[in-house]
């Protein structure tokens, strides 16, 4: 009997994107079904035993085993070439899952400075108060990495492209530090995706992301990802059971129909991005526009070479401070003023007092966060529509 159950190595990414994952039921289904329960019923007492006690395969209770949850995650393992993904509530209760599976007291983290800031108070605030050090360093430097590891590091964490700089690390020379000093290289990819990068592939042990962005595509809902070798994943898993920080069915569902169009919607983003960059670096309200697939990025050929595209998230610096950079964004009329980013459409924020605001004045500067920021994640409106109503307030600073 037919079904798209194939891990089907020499499929190409829109494929598995649309085929893998799903495992047919006995109703013979053409789309993948919502299992909203939260429990599953047994024939008799020694097969809910042999179940419960790991003998026999099969689902036992939500938390940790639901058939929709697990046909996104074998979806997402098969775009990242990864062995297995473990699904979570969110981005960051993934990242959480991942250091509580990973690390003990006395353990040492060494991040690039410019993560997202709520990762930052993760591993400062929470973490530390559980005996993990966290030591940041500048991305792209990798000399700054070599002399931030000591013996007790067990775990290097980097999102390249960087929010909201657009930063890019090389991750492959990231993996053989770490390799070299038997600890482990996590990458947040939720900036790019499986369809433009696979930090698997370049030699990282663990991809990290948030759902909720590019996976679905349309802000609909919350959830995480964490995609590695099945030695890695069963301790994030074990956590995820214990802990409970588990995805639900019906956000598992949006985000396995929201991969179907990925390659699509990632192409698009980035069209419309590469574009927009262009005319923003050309503006004279703009002191610079962070984006990796410009020429004037510092890493744009590293970016070239390890992505296959650039990504929709723009960084934009104007004149006038926080004063220039709040009349642009409250100028705007059609930009969506959130936090949030990965949407059809396109949002706007200021990453220093939103994103990044929990961030010390310290903590800001050294990530690059500077008054005049703004944070662009370029949609799939038309391109002229989202050029008129940024060029609303930015024609207004230089008038």
């Amino acid at each position: 009997m037919h079904d798209d159950t194939h891990p089907a190595d020499a499929w190409g990414l829109d494929t598995r994107a649309i085929r893998t994952g799903h495992h047919r039921t006995g109703e013979q289904e053409h789309g993948e079904p919502i299992f909203p329960t939260s429990s599953f019923v047994y024939e008799s007492a020694a097969e809910a035993a042999r179940k419960f006690g790991g003998d026999e395969p099969g689902n036992v209770y939500s938390r940790f085993t639901n058939p929709t949850v697990q046909t996104f995650e074998r979806r997402l393992a098969a775009l990242e070439d990864g062995a297995r993904c473990v699904a979570t509530s969110s981005g960051m209760s993934a990242i959480l899952a991942t250091a509580l599976a990973l690390l003990e007291a006395g353990d040492e983290i060494v991040a690039s400075r410019s993560l997202f800031g709520s990762t930052v108070s993760l591993f400062d605030k929470y973490l530390g108060k559980f005996g993990i050090t966290t030591r940041y360093v500048e991305l792209s430097n990798l000399e700054a990495w070599q002399a931030a590891i000591t013996p007790a590091t067990k775990l290097m964490f980097a999102e390249t492209p960087s929010n909201p700089l657009s930063e890019v690390a090389d991750i492959a020379e990231l993996a053989d530090l770490a390799h070299g000093h038997g600890a482990w290289l996590a990458i947040d990819n939720c900036f790019l995706t499986p369809a433009l990068q696979q930090p698997l592939a370049l030699g990282a042990d663990l991809v990290i992301h948030s759902a909720t962005k590019y996976l679905d595509g349309q802000g609909r809902a919350v959830g995480g990802a964490v995609v590695g070798p099945d030695t890695l994943l069963e301790e994030v898993f074990g956590v995820v059971r214990t802990c409970g920080p588990c995805l639900s069915p019906f956000n598992a569902w949006i985000f396995t129909k929201g991969l179907e169009t990925l390659g699509l919607r990632m192409k698009a983003h980035c069209a419309n991005a590469r574009q927009l960059a262009d005319w923003l670096e050309a503006h004279p309200a703009v002191e610079r526009v962070h984006y990796s697939g410009l020429a004037s990025h510092p890493q744009h050929a590293l970016a070239a070479r390890q992505q296959r595209d650039f990504g929709a998230v723009l960084g934009v610096e104007v004149i006038g401070g926080r004063e220039g950079a709040w009349s642009v964004i409250d100028a705007t009329r059609m930009l969506s003023i959130t936090g949030n980013l990965g949407d059809v459409k396109t949002t706007i924020t200021h990453p220093g007092t939103t994103t990044h605001g929990r961030l010390s004045d310290d903590q800001k500067a050294a990530a690059g966060i500077r008054e005049g920021l703004i944070r662009v994640a370029v949609g799939l409106e038309d391109l002229a529509d989202i050029q008129a109503d940024l060029a609303r307030g930015l024609d207004a600073l230089v008038r």
